[in-house]
């Protein structure tokens, strides 16, 4: 499945390849401040669609992910990180696409408070 996102603005916008039926929600000190609903793809079938300049960025406790923010409406659509094993992935916020449909995702939690 082909999806586009963005943050609220338009400022930051991407598409992305793969199957978004299932969402994790994490609750790490940052996540659940933020409320993402998240979809990793690799790294390969996520492409940005505006200008990498138009994004500020945040990294905390292991500095092991970017979080990706819009410096002008605020909102965070994406994230990037390499895996331990070396892939290159995207962590897409799924309240960022306007064709998913929240309600329907089955949304494992994840204990990122506990890593």
């Amino acid at each position: 499945m082909q999806i586009s996102g963005s943050c609220h603005c338009g400022n930051i916008a991407f598409e992305a390849e793969g199957e978004f039926g299932t969402a994790i929600e994490c609750n790490c000190s940052f996540c659940r401040r933020k409320g993402v609903l998240l979809a990793f793809v690799p790294r390969g079938q996520f492409q940005l669609a505006t200008p990498r300049e138009n994004l500020s960025s945040y990294q905390f406790n292991k500095y092991v992910i970017t979080h990706y923010f819009c410096a002008s409406c605020g909102v965070a659509p994406f994230s990037e990180a390499t895996m331990p094993n070396g892939a290159e992935m995207a962590a897409i916020n799924l309240r960022c696409v306007p064709e998913i449909d929240i309600a329907t995702l089955t949304v494992t939690q994840y204990d990122g408070a506990s890593r």
